[in-house]
């Protein structure tokens, strides 16, 4: 099963991701951690997310870039979080992908589904402010784009959490 969950800032994804890894079960339970502590408000949010997973028997591995050399035990149950994160990194630090990003990751996502019995994957929804930014900013939005649109497709599932709420937007089975 590969899940993928998006939503805004905010929004409960995270829980609600977790919340569904210890639900499909699955041993061992892999968190595949992507942010990197480079400031007091990502140091808080790491904090918070060890703490939300802190009873649900999670194994924490930190990965920045590269996930396609990510091994995890086969049968296992891989929460990603989160693909904003990871596009970022592989983007702008300098032993990311740089230009190749969206190869790089899917690439990753695909050997991950390899492996495990199932992949969660939390992205986030960063293209409804109707702002320009500069170019840069515009490349990273261009490429988390097109990442989540082919997560889109890769997935059995996908769930939108808005207000906390799940909202399914694609589901195996359903006619699209």
């Amino acid at each position: 099963m590969f899940l993928l969950v998006t939503g805004g800032s905010g929004s409960g994804k995270s829980a609600y991701a977790e919340q569904e890894t210890v639900k499909l079960g699955g041993s061992p339970r892999i968190y595949l951690a992507t942010m990197m502590s480079f400031d007091e408000e990502s140091k808080k949010r790491i904090a918070r997310h060890r703490r939300m997973r802190a009873d649900k028997d999670f194994e924490t591995i930190e990965c920045y870039t590269g996930i396609r050399h990510v091994h995890v035990p086969h049968g296992s149950t891989v929460l990603l979080e989160c693909m904003s994160n990871l596009t970022a990194n592989e983007m702008f630090n300098p032993e990311g992908a740089g230009e190749h990003t969206v190869r790089e990751i899917l690439d990753g996502i695909r050997h991950l589904k390899e492996q495990a019995a199932h992949l969660i994957v939390v992205t986030n929804e960063i293209f409804s402010d109707g702002i320009a930014y500069d170019s840069e900013t515009m490349r990273y939005q261009e490429y988390l784009g097109r990442i989540n649109r082919e997560l889109g497709k890769l997935a059995d599932r996908v769930t939108e959490v808005v207000y906390g709420i799940p909202l399914i937007q694609k589901k195996e089975g359903m006619i699209q």
